[in-house]
């Protein structure tokens, strides 16, 4: 989490919004649609086989098409694997 923090707070070079972000990215000051993406990624993340249509309709409901929703786990679910792999081996410690 810290390194990700850091890169966005490089991207974005707004601190404000990461201090949020980390704080709770529920009340931080993002879009509709951000926010609905990150509470998919949240529960890809914590427990995937409880997303269901419903979750893709939300996704639906702020913009994404399929593409984008497709996108969206592809990429998270990559991070996911990736940092395990990485927790494993001690990577960071």
């Amino acid at each position: 989490m810290i390194s990700h923090a850091e890169f966005l707070r490089k991207v974005t070079l707004d601190d404000a919004l990461v201090d949020a972000l980390q704080t709770d990215w529920r009340t931080a000051p993002i879009t509709d649609a951000e926010r609905v993406m990150i509470d998919y990624v949240v529960q890809l993340t914590e427990d995937a086989t409880c997303i269901s249509p419903t979750h893709h309709e939300k996704l639906r409901a702020v913009g994404f098409d399929d593409r984008g929703i497709l996108q969206i786990t592809l990429i998270a679910s990559w991070f996911n694997s990736i940092n395990r792999v990485a927790d494993a081996l001690g990577v960071g410690r």
